[in-house]
């Protein structure tokens, strides 16, 4: 270790991580069970610079928060620490001081994490035997933290504000979305500065999205297993820091790259029109169980960190499937999962966030999940966080685990049920006609208790887990066989269309069939009360060649071809799209109650038969009959809906038809509408170029497989 001297003054606690001033910096890290703990810092660069320049102990400790100043010490200085304390297995400790260990607070990492196994805190013992320290230095194989100037100039960026009922929310992944683009250069492809390329925004502008939920962008760590058989975690949901942008996606090396890049890309789409909506993995570290590495949280303080079993092992608890679960129960880490969101918002920008396994973040003291556990109350209260957009993915792997729709009322849900209902319905699987109805508008009989609106449920057909649209219309069985477990992981409940054929079909009335039924997905979807999600790419047609799990996959599998773009699916979305936009009727803010609409005799909505007669009570308990239809009164709506519609106050006539034969499907009598057009038919992709119009009471053909809208014109 080289003889650097600096000058150590005591420094203060907050805020926590590595704080630059013009004179030098302020190191903080929080360790309740520590007897010690070291500032290690490291010239030279992350290519060869592993070089421990100073071990500076940090003699100051408030609170339980280690802290130290280095005078002279400035932005760009990659550091980590060393954290002396008991090796106690069974009570929870794993203190190693041999092992460097990444700051929680690190703002950026200087590369990737790679599996090494000087990074395992102890070594394997006979049966009988307690494990034992491993006492070699990990650093040489550890990336290091870096300290980063936070300044930048935002340029007057003001975030979009898009009130949910306009939303349009667009999951990528960074790479995926853009490592194929031939529009976009070839040193940022794959890159945050890749997202903010005029290529990129174009396409996202064009289609009409104005949200963008980026798959994890926190830090994240590869698993051993995955290393070890040339695989990687490609969708990132194994973080390993919570402030620090993943430094796959810098395309430059410059001291503090990685953050600015984000910034830059997050300034650019908010230019757009377009917020950025993070996916966040707060429920579990990339340290996996107690077998895994010693990086980070578990070397500096475990026992606080990660919730443990009560049986004295010292076990990791699991309700996520990963091997660990961060205690959010201890006030410590709730408040790094607090400072973190803060971070992100108020220096990063971003829009609102996806809580991964959210479930989790909610379970209490003995396991149990709680609608007034500590990590609803603190973001409620907080003025910066309770004002972000708020998703919730409702469920774990852990008993009660499933939560769809027990989250706040200031909380969005990913609605499973409405993907499983809607894909049931598509495929003329067991489903209730009745759910499917309230699926498509707004799922009250979820979400309307409590104060909640439609707007809670966030709808989705696919999503980044399982299939895509193209696969879910050609596969009836996953292909994961390239993950290398033999096709044992992904979701075996696929729900995909049973089209008789497996794959890509040379077959023209297959080929027609499954375009057909992408274009239903996509039109129920979009047309849906709440806030619908598209997964990137689904409006191009992109396959992940039957693969519903290619987490590992960092390659052609997972990346879109912009090369094979369906145009003919992308300008069917960008109609649908604009049709959700100009007509607030689709997009509502509250609920149809089934009475006349304000200043209108007729109901806000209405289900119909295909003879035309109004549905009853004993019409929805009739087995699985799969047509029906669905009057949607424009009077419907609110001088909220109506602000900022370029078209208001239209009715439209929906129908539905999921059998394999053409339906005849005869209109309503005159006062629900004399004249209507017909502005959607799934069965063709030009419509509604092929104009056509109706009278009451007149018979539309509905062909096998079809969605069929109808504007009233008189």
């Amino acid at each position: 270790m080289s003889k650097t001297k600096f000058e150590i003054l005591p420094g203060t606690p907050y805020p926590l991580g590595a704080t630059c001033d013009a004179a030098g910096v302020n190191f903080s890290i929080f360790s309740e069970y520590a007897t010690g703990a070291a500032l290690c810092l490291f010239g030279g660069s992350a290519a060869g610079g592993n070089a421990e320049i100073a071990r500076i102990p940090m003699v100051e400790r408030t609170e339980h928060i280690w802290h130290a100043y280095v005078r002279g010490v400035r932005a760009g200085q990659r550091y980590g620490y060393r954290v002396s304390g008991p090796y106690d297995p069974p009570a929870g400790h794993r203190f190693n001081s041999a092992k460097l260990l990444l700051d929680p607070y690190a703002r950026m990492l200087d590369r990737t994490p790679q599996w090494h196994d000087s990074m395992i805190g102890y070594r394997a013992a006979a049966a009988d035997a307690a494990p034992r320290l491993d006492l070699r230095n990990s650093a040489p194989a550890m990336p290091k933290c870096v300290v980063v100037d936070s300044a930048y100039d935002w340029d007057g960026d003001r975030k979009p504000a898009i009130a949910w009922e306009d939303l349009i929310i667009y999951e990528a992944h960074v790479k995926g979305m853009t490592a194929l683009h031939r529009e976009v250069p070839h040193r940022i492809r794959g890159k945050f500065a890749a997202l903010a390329s005029p290529a990129v925004i174009r396409h996202l502008t064009s289609l009409g999205v104005n949200a963008v939920e980026l798959m994890p962008v926190h830090q994240a760590a590869p698993e051993h297993r995955l290393f070890k058989t040339g695989l990687t975690n490609y969708w990132g949901y194994n973080s390993i820091g919570y402030f620090a942008p993943d430094i796959r996606f810098a395309s430059g090396g410059a001291p503090g790259g990685c953050v600015t890049e984000f910034k830059s890309m997050v300034k650019a789409l908010h230019r757009a029109g377009i917020e950025v909506i993070l996916d966040v993995v707060y429920n579990h570290s990339g340290e996996g169980n107690e077998c895994g590495p010693t990086i980070c949280f578990r070397g500096i303080d475990n026992a606080t960190y990660y919730r443990l079993r009560t049986d004295g092992s010292g076990r990791c608890e699991d309700y996520t499937g990963t091997g660990n679960s961060l205690d959010l129960t201890h006030s410590r880490v709730l408040q790094m999962v607090m400072d973190s969101l803060r971070y992100w918002i108020l220096e990063m920008h971003v829009d609102g966030f996806r809580f991964d396994l959210a479930t989790t973040l909610a379970r209490g003291p003995r396991g149990e999940f709680a609608a007034s556990s500590p990590f609803f109350a603190a973001i409620a209260q907080d003025p910066v966080i309770s004002t972000a957009k708020l998703i919730a993915e409702p469920w774990d792997v852990g008993d009660g685990g499933y939560r769809v729709a027990g989250f706040p009322v200031n909380w969005k849900e990913w609605n499973a049920r409405y993907r499983d209902s809607v894909r049931d319905f598509w495929r003329g699987a067991g489903y209730s006609m009745g759910e499917f109805a309230s699926r498509v508008t707004g799922s009250s009989d979820l979400y309307r208790a409590g104060g909640r609106t439609p707007l809670a449920s966030v709808n989705f057909v696919t999503a980044h887990d399982g299939f895509t649209l193209a696969d879910l219309v050609s596969y009836n069985e996953k292909h994961n066989e390239a993950n290398g477990e033999d096709s044992r992981d992904g979701d075996s409940q696929n729900r995909s269309w049973n089209c008789g054929v497996e794959g890509p079909s040379e077959d023209p009335t297959i080929r027609a069939l499954r375009e057909q039924q992408k274009r239903n997905f996509l039109a129920t979807l979009l047309l849906s009360q709440g806030v619908p999600m598209m997964l990137a790419g689904d409006e191009l047609g992109r396959t992940q060649l039957g693969n519903n799990n290619a987490y590992c996959q960092d390659n052609p599998i997972s990346w879109i071809d912009w090369d094979s773009a369906d145009a003919t699916l992308i300008d069917f979305t960008r109609r649908l799209i604009r049709l959700r936009r100009e007509h607030p009727i689709f997009r509502r803010a509250g609920w149809f109650t089934g009475a006349p609409a304000k200043g209108s005799r007729l109901k806000d909505l209405e289900w119909f038969r295909p003879d035309g007669a109004e549905m009853t009570s004993g019409d929805w308990g009739v087995g699985y009959a799969k047509t029906l239809g669905a009057f949607i009164n424009g009077k419907a709506i609110t001088e909220r809906d109506r602000a900022g519609a370029r078209i208001a106050g239209d009715s439209f006539f929906v129908m539905f038809n999921s059998y394999g034969e053409p339906m005849e499907f005869k209109l309503p009598p005159k006062k629900w509408g004399r004249k209507w057009t017909i502005v959607l038919d799934t069965a063709d992709a030009a419509a509604p170029q092929r104009i056509r119009s109706y009278a009451f009471e007149e018979r539309v053909h509905l062909a096998g497989h079809t969605m069929v809208v109808l504007q009233r014109v008189l």
